[in-house]
C-alpha cells in the first residue's frame, strides 16, 4: 500500500488506523499459522506412522515427507489463475476449509496411499495460503509499515511449527526412553497417538475461515478491477480520506498503460523477465539453503547426533523456540537496516554454519555442539532468509500481474522444496550427513553472491515506486502527484488541492 510519506505526506498529515490495520493482517496471516503446523507436524508424527504404514525404504520416507508439495505447487498455480480473477479473499477462504479437511483426513487415513492423498490436498492449502496471505497483506499495508506486517505472517508460520512441535512432544510426552519400533508399532502412540497430531490442524483452521469472512478484499484488487469505491472506502479506514485519495490515484496511475486482462505469458514481457527471475532465484534460494531438512528431518538428524528419540523431540521444540524467538528480532529489524543486507546476513552466517556442522559430523561429534549449531541455523534463518524472502517476493511485483507472478514465485519455491526434502535422504545415504551439509554451505555462497548482485533495496516504497523502479515503467501521474506533495506543507487540505490541481491540469505546474 502506498505509503504517503513516500509521496510527500509525512506521518503526521496520515491518521493510521493501527488496530484496524493489525487486525485484517493478524487475520489472514493466519494462513501462515496453518501453514507452518502442517508443514512441520510431519517431522513428529514420522517415527510413528511410518511404522504403523511400514514404510522402509529411503525413497518411501522421502515421498511421504514430500508429497504435499505437490500439492503446495499446485495450490500456488491455483492462486496465481483465479486470485486475479476473484480476488484474495475468497481464495483465502477455501484454502481455510482444505485446512479443516485434510487434517481430519489425515487423521483418519487407513492406509499409506490415503494418507498421502490427504497430505496432496492438505497440501494445495499450503500453497494458496503461502502465496495469498503475504501478498493481501503488502496489498493493505502502509510502505513504512509493509515489512513488519509482512513478517507477521512469517511469525505466525513460527508459531505454527512451534504449535506443532509442543502438541507433537506433548501427544509422545510419556513414551518410554529407549522404546523399540516392535513396542512403538503396537502401542497407543504407534496406532493413535501420531493421528491427534493431524487432527489438531482444524481448530486454527476454523479460526482462520471465520476470521476471512469478516475482513475486507485487497483495496488493489478493488481497484484493478473496476471497483475503486470500495476500495477508496477500505483505504479512507486505513489512513483517512485524504490518503485513501493520494492511494487510488497512484494505484491508477501504475494500471493506466496496462490492459485489463491478465495472463501468464505478460510476465514474459521484456520488462518482467528480469523481476520474475529475481523473484523466482530468490524463492528457490529460500529453500535450497537447506533449512527445511533441519524441520522435516529433525529426528533423523539429532539421531545421527546421538541423541534417542524422547531427546529428539525435546530438542525439536527447542529448534521451534529458537525460530521465534529470533523471528521477533527480525519483526524490529526488516523495516530498520532492509531487506538486501539482512538477506545477504543470512546467506553468508548459514554458509559459515552449515561448513562447522559438516565438520561436526564428518569428525564424529554428538550431543550439545550439533545442537547448538542447529540452533545457530534456524537462528540465522529465522532473522533473515525466512521472513525477508516472503517480503520481498510479495512487492515486487506490478500491480496488474501480482497475482500470476507471486503464483509463478510461490510455485517455484515449493519444487524447490520438493526437489530438497526428497533428495535428503538420499544425499544423506551417498554423501553423508557432512557431505549432504557442505554441500548446502555451497549452495548458500552462491545465494549470497545472487542477493548481492540482483536484489535492490525495497524498504519505505510503495509497491508502486518499487515497480517503476525495477520495470522502468509507472504513470506519469504518480511522478506528477509525488513531486507536487513534497512542495506542500503537512496541512492535508492543501495537499488535497494540489492533488485536484493536478488532476485537472496535468500538463501544468500546480
Amino acid at each position: 500500500m502506498t505509503d504517503l510519506s513516500s509521496t510527500g505526506f509525512t506521518n503526521s498529515a496520515v491518521d493510521w488506523n493501527r488496530a484496524y490495520i493489525w487486525l485484517i493482517s493478524i487475520v489472514a496471516a493466519l494462513g501462515g499459522l496453518l501453514f507452518g503446523y502442517d508443514w512441520v507436524v510431519i517431522g513428529g508424527a514420522k517415527p510413528f506412522f511410518e511404522l504403523y504404514f511400514h514404510v522402509v525404504s529411503a525413497a518411501q520416507s522421502g515421498w511421504a515427507n514430500s508429497c504435499a508439495l505437490v500439492g503446495c505447487l499446485v495450490g500456488a498455480i491455483v492462486a496465481g489463475a483465479l486470485s486475479d480473477k476473484f480476488g484474495r479473499k475468497k481464495l483465502l477462504i477455501a484454502s481455510a476449509l482444505l485446512f479443516v479437511f485434510s487434517s481430519i483426513g489425515n487423521a483418519i487415513a487407513a492406509s499409506f496411499s490415503i494418507f498421502v492423498a490427504w497430505r496432496m490436498l492438505g497440501g494445495v492449502a499450503i500453497g494458496v495460503a503461502s502465496s495469498l496471505s503475504p501478498m493481501y497483506i503488502a496489498e493493505v499495508a502502509p510502505a513504512r509499515m509493509r515489512g513488519k506486517l509482512v513478517s507477521i505472517n512469517q511469525l505466525t508460520v513460527v508459531v505454527g511449527i512451534l504449535l506443532a512441535q509442543i502438541v507433537n512432544w506433548y501427544v509422545v510426552r510419556d513414551l518410554p526412553q529407549g522404546a523399540s519400533d516392535e513396542f512403538i508399532r503396537n502401542s497407543w502412540y504407534g496406532q493413535i497417538g501420531w493421528r491427534w497430531m493431524f487432527a489438531f490442524t482444524a481448530l486454527p483452521a476454523a479460526v482462520f475461515f471465520i476470521g476471512m469472512l469478516v475482513v475486507p478484499e485487497s483495496p488493489r484488487w478493488l481497484a484493478k478491477n473496476g471497483q475503486s469505491q470500495k476500495a477508496q472506502t477500505i483505504l479512507a479506514r486505513i489512513g483517512g480520506a485524504d490518503y485513501s485519495a493520494g492511494a487510488i490515484e497512484e494505484i491508477r496511475a501504475t494500471l493506466a498503460s496496462e490492459t485489463g486482462r491478465v495472463d501468464f505469458r505478460g510476465l514474459l514481457q521484456p520488462s518482467m523477465k528480469k523481476v520474475l527471475l529475481l523473484g523466482v532465484g530468490l524463492a528457490v534460494f529460500q529453500q535450497w539453503c537447506g533449512i527445511n531438512v533441519i524441520f522435516n528431518y529433525a529426528e533423523e538428524i539429532f539421531r545421527a547426533a546421538g541423541y534417542d528419540i524422547s531427546s529428539v523431540l525435546k530438542n525439536i521444540a527447542w529448534t521451534g523456540s529458537i525460530n521465534m524467538a529470533f523471528t521477533f528480532v527480525a519483526l524490529g529489524t526488516v523495516d530498520r537496516f532492509g531487506r538486501r543486507p539482512m538477506m545477504q546476513f543470512g546467506a553468508a552466517s548459514l554458509a559459515i554454519v552449515y561448513a562447522a556442522l559438516g565438520l561436526c559430523y564428518h569428525g564424529r561429534l554428538t550431543g550439545l555442539p550439533m545442537l547448538v549449531l542447529v540452533l545457530a541455523a534456524i537462528a540465522c534463518y529465522a532473522t533473515s532468509l525466512a521472513p525477508m524472502t516472503w517480503v520481498v517476493i510479495s512487492e515486487i511485483f506490478p500491480n496488474r500481474i501480482r497475482g500470476a507472478a507471486m503464483a509463478i514465485a510461490v510455485a517455484a519455491l515449493w519444487l524447490a522444496c520438493f526437489v530438497l526434502t526428497y533428495t535428503f535422504p538420499i544425499l544423506n545415504a551417498r554423501l553423508g550427513p557432512a557431505g549432504t551439509f557442505w554441500l548446502y554451505s555451497a549452495i548458500c555462497v552462491c545465494g549470497f553472491i545472487f542477493i548481492r548482485t540482483n536484489l535492490p533495496e525495497t524498504k519505505n516504497k510503495s509497491l508502486e515506486q518499487i515497480e517503476e523502479e525495477l520495470t522502468g515503467s509507472g504513470g506519469h501521474s504518480a511522478k506528477a502527484v509525488g513531486a507536487n506533495t513534497l512542495r506542500s506543507a503537512c496541512d492535508t487540505t492543501h495537499i488535497t488541492v494540489l492533488m485536484r490541481k493536478q488532476l485537472l491540469y496535468p500538463n501544468h505546474e500546480v
